[in-house]
């Protein structure tokens, strides 16, 4: 009899999840699929963003990741200035009293290793440090799995980027370039493995090819302002980036083309309302996507996707419909690349609608081709995660363990 057929081992799941992101929710609903299939009598609980969202959708207790509750707003106030900090003091003592409660700690997925995005030290990489310092200390299993990094411009992010990989039990990365990133920040990665993004593991439909004239194209949209190192430029990046895609939403929609508007965090709201105001057309329509399922029932109904979240690429790919990325980070291009469509990327940052109608129309032509290619991707893409759950619970899991708690020895 194992220790876990004895006693429940305890498993936390940790991020920003059910914060409104649906790639976030998207890892942790399938490293709960595989907790479920795998390891069914673990007691699992998350601290993370949006306890009431992951509780009520995944029937799972979970507590605020951040004591004061106005964390993800900017303080201006003294008095906001203050509690923040004092937030700050107090999560120290939170983290590390949740993390004592469990046996293994899981971060599932995301890009919680880089700063693609505009990101703040004391924001989500405060807490990462704070989370896998309480592991270390405390010989609970932290286990980065499957996520993805990236190099960091910012001295004090990079720090506590760096110091939370070297002071978890276990990593694995999305993508070689992520592991590469760590290893350029002074992170041992020797027994690191490489695997697909943990949302390649959830079911979903597979799309059949299309017959008859031009079909319908979904389009999704991203609130982007450009990187962490583009804050001076942000709002010319972002009048660029809607420009482009207004035009080029605009001229499919005159071509008679239906065009689904998509998105993939609550941020992406005001695009989709420009975009409505700009295209005066009954052709261009908006989904209330609120997972990844319901996007991948949104995108299996489409001939061509042109998206920029990373996660809406990784459900357009995954639906084997062929896909063109509108690429905010290194992330993405290694993503298509991988999948067979390395030549229909085009740089968000630089967005220029000729060029995307130009890349779109020769991605529609070679569509029979694309879509063979991607169901040859994506079979490699199941059994390489097989290996990914495999090797997580031997790290995490091991038989051989002899005591309930399943802690490192002193």
């Amino acid at each position: 009899m194992t220790p876990e057929d004895e006693t429940p081992v305890r498993v936390g799941v940790f991020g920003l999840l059910g914060s409104g992101n649906l790639g976030n929710d998207g890892s942790l609903e399938a490293v709960l699929g595989y907790l479920r299939a795998e390891h069914p009598k673990a007691a699992v609980d998350a601290l993370c963003g949006g306890p009431e969202a992951v509780a009520a959708r995944y029937g799972i207790p979970a507590t605020r990741l951040h004591w004061y509750r106005g964390e993800y707003r900017t303080a201006s106030r003294a008095g906001a200035i203050a509690a923040k900090g004092l937030g700050k003091l107090v999560d120290v003592f939170r983290t590390a009293a949740w993390v004592r409660r469990h046996d293994v700690v899981i971060v599932p997925g995301m890009g919680v290793l880089e700063a693609t995005l505009p990101l703040r030290p004391w924001g989500f990489p405060y807490s990462l440090f704070l989370l896998c310092a309480s592991g270390r200390l405390l010989r609970t299993r932290v286990a980065l799995v499957s996520v993805g990094a990236a190099s960091i411009g910012n001295r004090p992010t990079r720090a506590l980027v760096r110091w939370s990989a070297r002071l978890a039990t276990y990593r694995s990365y999305r993508d070689a370039q992520s592991r590469d990133a760590m290893r350029a920040m002074g992170v041992d990665t020797a027994r690191d493995e490489v695997y697909p993004d943990l949302a390649f593991a959830l079911p979903g439909p597979i799309a059949s090819m299309p017959s008859g004239p031009p079909g319908p194209v979904c389009v999704g949209v991203m609130d982007y302002h450009g990187g962490n190192d583009d804050r001076a430029r942000a709002q010319e990046i972002h009048r660029r980036y809607l420009d482009g895609t207004i035009r080029f939403v605009r001229t499919l929609a005159e071509e008679g083309r239906p065009v689904r508007l998509l998105t993939g965090d609550d941020s992406d709201a005001s695009v989709v309302a420009a975009i409505l105001a700009a295209v005066d057309s009954h052709l261009v329509t908006a989904a209330e996507a609120t997972s990844l399922a319901d996007l991948m029932k949104e995108m299996v109904a489409a001939d061509t996707v042109v998206a920029a979240r990373y996660h809406n690429l990784i459900c357009a790919l995954k639906t084997g419909v062929p896909t063109l990325a509108l690429s905010y980070a290194a992330k993405s291009d290694a993503l298509m690349a991988r999948m067979g469509l390395g030549a229909y990327c085009h740089p968000a940052r630089a967005m220029d609608a000729d060029r995307l109608l130009e890349q779109f129309r020769a991605l529609e032509e070679c569509s029979a081709e694309l879509r063979r290619t991607l169901a040859e991707r994506n079979q490699d893409t199941a059994q390489r995660l097989e290996h990914q759950f495999t090797a997580l619970t031997a790290a995490l899991f091991p038989a051989t363990d002899q005591t309930h708690t399943l802690r490192e020895a002193p």
